[in-house]
């Protein structure tokens, strides 16, 4: 996936905004208010972070060398992904699914 197909794919998601808060080099996604993506414009190989299950995000970083804690986040709860071939566009949009419903569950609460 490039930067334009995970824009793409994150912003067809129900009640999903989009905005550069941050500055012109991060592109945020939130759903009803909070984030779930954060996507690098100006990294050499399309970057995102995503929110994640604790759990699964460390299992994730033990399996997949593109898994890495979240820059600049809370390294418990989300993962920046690295988009260099090695994880499939399946499985990048699950990750991206898991992180906008994560999200929203936790909004509804």
């Amino acid at each position: 996936m490039n930067v334009e197909q995970i824009r793409e794919y994150c912003i067809l998601k129900e009640e999903v905004e989009e905005s550069l808060p941050f500055g012109p080099d991060t592109l945020v996604f939130k759903v009803e208010g909070k984030i779930f993506l954060l996507l690098s414009l100006d990294a050499e190989q399309p970057q995102f972070n995503v929110k994640c299950d604790p759990d699964k995000a460390e299992e994730l970083r033990a399996e997949y060398t593109c898994v890495l804690p979240g820059y600049h986040m809370n390294k418990k709860h989300w993962n920046t992904i690295i988009v260099d071939g090695s994880a499939s566009s399946a499985i990048l949009k699950e990750w991206i699914d898991d992180s906008y419903n994560l999200v929203r569950k936790k909004k509804k609460r």
